[in-house]
């Protein structure tokens, strides 16, 4: 590895605010193209949860800015999220551009709060020459807190909580700090990390999410919008199949397709913390292609397009959802006798049905169905949920043994017409693969849904969308879906009175009994991506 040098600098921008960075240079050389990532975690960590060092960047010839945000470690300024960024990243730019070592080309790269920070400027400021945002996305409330306006309680919590450690160790308030660190070794947050939230950082975005979340439509939902310009620039998107941004990822795969882009995509078996090995080489390769190429061929844009196969565990390219045979398959719907709770031979998923029966599915607070696996639960990723579907108060629907094996690819959902005899209930649904022994039931995607006031009590159909995937089952395999009324800690307890924030189970929760009707009943698959 070559020799680097490190340095810190600080840029004063336009209101008077110091931003501080720090550098790390080639000893040899140069000029560089620059590699810029804008964090709230600490320029020392350098986001190395998920990326290589800045050192080992460097090393490949490249000048690597790693900025604290406006508010957060040695920066200046209050933070107050998102809606500071814009101002700061084009004044950034134009900084980064003029630095001694640095030749006038820019690259970006980071993910979540960074991968946002790349995305958005004011108006006029020139793109980078190329991006690299993973993990991310546009909608705070769609791809940043709710699915299906459930709040996202594990991770929205547990987050909210870092950020406001972080700014209580700048405050050099060390005794709130403890306390918030102390409630996520021992697990307490669960249960009052909101109420820490509103103690110790009552504006910040975590809990104003939490807040907003029993509105869809609250005016306070913020949606950015990344310049056409920005969105037409070679860009890199990484997402993972258990992540809870990658809806994040696709919305912006399509705004640059739209926008004349033709961005790189790349979804594999990670969550958010945990990637695949050569996830920095592809980054290296999508650097050097458009930062150091001196050929019209190689500085080209690439269009690819490459995501992994849950169960074949492989790379593939997407495509249509089509078994062995060459038939499309595209919906099934559920059939039960009643006893979808208890016997699991008893409800059945039948391809193109319209489905047939009713079943009674009863929530209690006292003992909620846990969330496993996933992309909102604790340990996130593949899970094992045979024990979980064996509860009677999950009602799980099976296919026959299939035929043959069939490709399942997009955006799964649920379409069941539902009503409860409460102000509020929650459907939340696994959809997994019976593999071909019977003996393991091997999670692929789960979806949630959080109904509101007295609309819980009408009988009509609901929409539940769950985490994209791509799957193969093979021959004598099951797909099967489960539905329960909760999947705690992911989903805050539904305490179904219509107007109780959701969160931990307290004495004040009721139980709930969900009517759901299987005649209009109907699982199938929107496309991954549209193009």
């Amino acid at each position: 590895m070559k020799c680097v040098s490190c340095r810190e600098e600080i840029l004063t921008l336009r209101d008077g605010i110091d931003l501080l960075s720090k550098i790390w240079v080639p000893k040899e050389g140069g000029p560089w193209p620059a590699l810029l990532m804008r964090q709230p975690y600490g320029r020392e960590i350098a986001s190395t949860v998920t990326y290589l060092h800045p050192a080992w960047w460097a090393s490949q010839g490249y000048i690597v800015i790693i900025q604290d945000v406006r508010g957060q470690g040695g920066s200046g300024g209050e933070f107050l999220g998102f809606k500071q960024e814009s101002t700061d990243t084009s004044q950034t730019h134009a900084w980064v551009r003029t630095l001694p070592e640095c030749n006038g080309k820019l690259g970006t790269y980071g993910f979540s709060y960074q991968g946002l920070t790349q995305l958005i400027a004011e108006p006029g400021t020139p793109p980078p020459d190329c991006l690299a945002p993973a993990m991310t996305g546009l909608n705070e409330c769609a791809h940043w807190s709710c699915d299906g306006g459930a709040y996202w309680w594990h991770l929205g919590i547990s987050w909210g909580l870092q950020i406001a450690a972080l700014k209580a160790r700048k405050a050099k308030d060390y005794k709130a700090w403890e306390k918030i660190r102390r409630s996520l070794e021992n697990g307490s947050y669960l249960r009052k990390g909101h109420l820490l939230l509103k103690s110790y950082d009552p504006e910040g975005m975590a809990i104003q999410w939490l807040e907003n979340s029993s509105h869809e439509n609250h005016p306070d939902w913020l949606i950015h919008k990344p310049l056409k310009t920005w969105l037409r620039t070679p860009m890199l998107l990484i997402g993972g199949w258990w992540d809870p941004h990658l809806k994040g990822i696709l919305d912006i795969y399509k705004q640059s397709t739209e926008a004349g882009g033709e961005p790189e995509l790349h979804i594999g078996p990670a969550n958010h913390l945990q990637w695949w090995e050569n996830s920095q080489q592809l980054h290296l390769n999508f650097f050097n292609r458009h930062l150091k190429s001196t050929t019209k061929t190689n500085s080209q844009k690439l269009s690819k397009k490459i995501i992994w196969n849950l169960t074949k565990k492989c790379w593939q390219t997407p495509s249509k959802s089509r078994s062995s045979n060459g038939k499309i398959e595209s919906t099934w719907g559920l059939k039960s006798n009643g006893m979808a709770c208890i016997d699991s031979k008893d409800g059945i998923l039948v391809p193109e049905s319209n489905g047939e029966g009713l079943i009674h599915l009863v929530h209690d607070p006292w003992r909620p169905v846990p969330s496993i696996g996933g992309h909102l639960s604790p340990q996130p990723g593949e899970a094992e949920r045979n024990e979980i579907d064996q509860r009677a108060d999950v009602a799980t629907f099976t296919t026959k043994p299939l035929e043959h094996s069939i490709q399942l690819e997009g955006i799964p959902s649920l379409e069941i017409v539902v009503e409860a005899d409460r102000k509020g209930f929650d459907i939340c649904v696994a959809l997994s693969v019976v593999e071909k022994s019977q003996k393991k039931v091997k999670q692929l995607s789960t979806g949630f849904l959080r109904v509101l006031g007295d609309h819980s009590k009408l009988c009509i159909p609901r929409k539940i969308l769950l985490q994209p995937m791509l799957a193969e089952l093979s021959q004598g395999d099951c797909l099967r879906i489960s539905i329960a009324g909760s999947a705690w800690p992911a989903i805050g307890i539904n305490p179904g009175d219509g107007h109780k924030v959701c969160g931990p189970t307290d004495a004040e929760c009721n139980v709930v009994t969900l009517k759901m009707h299987l005649v209009k009943s109907k699982l199938h698959f929107d496309p991954l991506l549209n193009d």
